[in-house]
């Protein structure tokens, strides 16, 4: 085995019979007392609860040493954080043309923009993000913020990209979220487009 592993016998016995080093026995004996932490708060607490919990405690460790041994361990916290979606797909209603094929290019500014939602976790809930971004910049030219994820949050940042850029014959592209009701977009993209004489 030695000559395997290449190292010598006598540092094999060495090894074998050394007492383990501080650092080793502090990290079984905090292991222990992260295990039984974990246990009592029914498995939730993760590595920021269970680091308040010690320095309570008076351990003195830091955060990343006791996620390593959580981890080490196989100790994960549960989040109760509840997701959110900002896209879903409209089963009944038949898909758009993809009328730049997946080629994310434009050789002009206002020539294809791409759109797009996101949301940012508040105390207070959920607020929502749409964005309008011109390609070839790679600028946001319109956005909107909201509590909901309702067509005119999508019609707002569509309406602050035509106002601040006029643009002529621009192609809009997005995912195919229902929440987005194309028609109805359209519709008064194509009514706001006319009365600007476009």
């Amino acid at each position: 085995m030695c000559r395997v592993l290449d190292v010598s016998p006598s540092g094999y016995y060495a090894w074998r019979n050394r007492t383990p080093s501080v650092r080793s026995a502090t990290d079984a004996a905090l292991t222990e007392r992260i295990e039984a932490i974990h246990q009592g708060t029914g498995e939730t607490y993760g590595a920021p609860r269970i680091h308040a919990a010690l320095r309570d405690e008076s351990w003195c460790v830091g955060r990343k040493r006791i996620a390593r041994l959580m981890s080490s361990a196989g100790l994960q916290g549960i989040t109760r954080r509840k997701g959110t979606f900002t896209t879903e797909r409209d089963k009944g209603r038949r898909s758009e043309p993809d009328l730049v094929e997946r080629d994310f290019t434009a050789d002009a500014p206002n020539e294809l923009y791409v759109f797009d939602t996101s949301y940012i976790p508040t105390w207070g809930g959920f607020l929502y993000l749409a964005v309008v971004l011109d390609v070839l910049s790679r600028r946001i030219v319109g956005w909107s913020m909201a509590t909901h994820l309702k067509s005119q949050l999508v019609v707002d940042a569509l309406d602050m990209a035509l106002c601040q850029r006029q643009p002529e014959g621009v192609i809009h592209h997005s995912d195919q979220g229902c929440q987005l009701r194309f028609k109805e977009l359209s519709r008064r993209w194509r009514a706001s487009v006319d009365g600007l004489g476009r």
